[in-house]
């Protein structure tokens, strides 16, 4: 038990966790009918948040569909800006301190 406890804390699950994000949204069916929500604000019946449609705008401007990505939520560029900065950032971490964060 003990060596798998410290073998998954040396994963990088940040890194993981990041790469399967940007994994997912390029899977993600922007116009698909229903999906499920993990927004809070969703949940709670509030129809307006300031986040929803972030994913499926990131899914849209992958394919190429630019005026649709920004009709549907503007920061989508912002947020690949965001994750692939992360993402390299920890790979470059990993790779000089084998820290993982």
């Amino acid at each position: 038990m003990k060596v798998i406890t410290q073998w998954i804390s040396n994963l990088p699950l940040e890194l993981i966790f990041w790469i399967g994000s940007i994994a997912a949204i390029l899977l993600l069916d922007p116009r698909g009918g229903s999906h499920l929500s993990l927004c809070p604000l969703s949940q709670l019946g509030i129809d307006w948040c300031p986040g929803c449609g972030l994913g499926r705008s990131m899914s849209l401007l992958a394919r190429g569909e630019f005026q649709a990505s920004w009709d549907m939520h503007p920061l989508a560029l912002l947020a690949y800006v965001v994750i692939i900065s992360r993402i390299w950032q920890l790979i470059k971490n990993t790779k000089t301190t084998h820290n993982y964060g």
